[in-house]
């Protein structure tokens, strides 16, 4: 096998990983986080060494880099604030600062403004549920009734990995893949 077999099997891993390690990563996280109110530090360290190996494979130049880096960056900051207050999990932090990390500028405001929206949808969502006996179905189920509890937080990585699958399309990773 020649060098050009070898720069295409790369260009077809490259295509591999931007199609999949994002999507996937994002689903576990809405799942992990609704089954068990957490979401691992592994789920953002994938995506941080994803991210990194990707903008290596792809040769992103360095201001791409910077943008990347700086909306990861600020978005941390201020969901540091956000967790030191109380206001959200650290899991969903990082999962936001990881997921900002993706995007870059370019795509943050409208990642922000989708989870915003689909934060508070769920919100509405569980306390509506909240406010109705447990449907049977669910009773005995672990996560239905842990979710059912007032005391109970919000499973907001859910709104953060549905708004991230609903950017990611449109960002540089996707729109690669039809070349």
């Amino acid at each position: 096998m020649g060098v050009p077999g070898v720069a295409a099997a790369m260009i077809l891993l490259i295509k591999a990983i931007e199609l999949t390690l994002f999507p996937a990563v994002m689903a576990f996280a809405a799942s992990s986080d609704l089954f068990t109110m957490t979401i691992a530090n592994r789920v953002s360290l994938i995506l941080v060494a994803g991210f990194g190996l990707l903008a290596v494979l792809t040769g992103m130049n360095a201001s791409d880099l910077l943008s990347h880096v700086g909306a990861g960056a600020v978005v941390l900051a201020v969901v540091f604030v956000f967790f030191a207050r109380g206001w959200i999990g650290g899991g969903d932090a990082k999962l936001a600062a990881a997921t900002a990390l993706w995007f870059g500028f370019a795509h943050l405001l409208d990642y922000l403004f989708y989870a915003s929206l689909l934060g508070g949808v769920l919100t509405l969502a569980i306390v509506y549920f909240r406010g109705v006996p447990l449907p049977q179905t669910f009773v005995g189920l672990p996560w239905a009734e842990r979710l059912h509890r007032s005391d109970s937080g919000v499973p907001y990585g859910i709104a953060l990995a549905a708004a991230a699958l609903l950017i990611y399309p449109h960002t540089q990773w996707m729109a690669s893949i039809g070349r």
